[in-house]
């Protein structure tokens, strides 16, 4: 039988018949110690991503395998998107196990921002999706920020027992595995770290002790996030980098603002209001008229409404129309992969985005 051998970086089988598969590299290299294939090699060195040709149902298959697993599960979630990158069948995915909610990017979000509450509306929502969960940690993987924190709860809670991290696509995963083995194995990159969907192919194991490890799981795309429908280099422009700058604008019923081209809201009636707006401060944000709003779109896509850079990748046939309220509370108007709106009550708008982003409504955590 002939022997495998798996990419240390995102856990493919090494190959050397197709480059356009995961896990190639010339065959001179496949045996040796260390390999990295050459996608990961690409994204190590120069941030490039390359297709790898697995699709959500296919990381959902390999993920399913854990729930007659013994352990812990800790599941990362992008605090900027949390509804976007929420698990919804993380249960049955993981089965009874334990499960630590790791809320990273903690650092994205305003200073100011009231953490205790901020912590307390993460276990309401997750209880909402059917997730009975006390265990929350705020985190920052790239700042360093409650790392000591997580490792003190993932070892007050595994006993001798495997950890299994969990998340979807672009929620820092990768980049926080990489962070907890230097911090508590004193190793550095034995996982890939990027901030494109679909990094880790295939379960790394990291020794914890002699007796168990701490396991990457593959990242499952989720397709309502509008960081899929975007090119390489506009993904760079939507995901934050760094804090958020709250952007506030002062519409008149009848205005619209465009984020980018990529999603708009309509605010149609409520009485002149602030809009605060929290998106990646790379992502322009573009005020008129709702009254020219539609020829707008279709006159300066991928011109002063971008990105898309392309208007040729996004189907103004495809968008749909999704009319919302705030009621009597202030409320955050989610869209997904993408940022979000703080409006105050008794305001009535209509969301326009790709037909398959999702936009969503959540008391204000701001």
């Amino acid at each position: 039988m002939q022997e495998t051998y798996k990419c240390i970086g995102c856990g493919a089988t090494l190959q050397s018949e197709d480059p356009k598969k995961s896990g190639y590299v010339p065959a001179h290299n496949i045996g040796k110690e260390d390999v990295i294939c050459k996608r990961c090699f690409r994204l190590k060195h120069y941030n490039e991503v390359q297709d790898v040709g697995m699709d959500s149902e296919d990381f959902l298959d390999l993920l399913t395998g854990l729930s007659d697993k013994k352990g812990i599960v800790v599941n990362v979630i992008d605090i900027f998107d949390f509804e976007g990158s929420f698990i919804h069948a993380i249960k049955r995915i993981v089965g009874n196990k334990p499960i630590i909610l790791a809320a990273n990017k903690i650092d994205l979000l305003p200073k100011q921002i009231n953490k205790r509450r901020v912590t307390e509306w993460i276990k309401r929502t997750a209880r909402s999706y059917g997730l009975e969960t006390e265990v929350v940690v705020l985190l920052s993987a790239e700042k360093n920020i409650g790392l000591e924190t997580l490792l003190e709860t993932i070892e007050k809670y595994r006993g001798q027992d495997d950890v299994y991290i969990v998340g979807t696509t672009n929620v820092g995963k990768s980049t926080l595995i990489n962070k907890l083995i230097e911090t508590s194995v004193g190793e550095k990159d034995v996982v890939t770290t990027s901030r494109f969907p679909g990094t880790t192919l295939d379960m790394i194991d990291i020794p914890l002790n002699d007796d168990s490890f701490m396991f990457d799981t593959p990242g499952i795309i989720q397709e309502h996030q509008m960081t899929h429908l975007v090119s390489d280099k506009e993904l760079k422009i939507i995901m934050p980098k760094k804090e958020i700058k709250q952007r506030v604008f002062q519409l008149n019923e009848g205005q619209t603002l465009y984020f980018g081209g990529l999603a708009r809201i309509d605010y149609h009636e409520g009485g002149k209001r602030p809009l605060v707006c929290y998106f990646s401060n790379e992502l322009h944000i573009h005020r008129t008229k709702t009254e020219n709003a539609d020829r707008l779109w279709e006159t300066k896509l991928g011109d002063v409404l971008e990105p898309p850079k392309d208007p040729s990748q996004f189907n103004l046939d495809q968008i749909k129309t999704v009319k919302l309220e705030t009621g009597k509370h202030k409320k955050d108007v989610m869209i997904s992969g993408l940022g979000f709106i703080t409006i105050e009550s008794g305001a009535k708008f209509v969301v326009k985005v790709p037909r398959n982003v999702d936009v969503t409504l959540r008391p204000s955590i701001m």
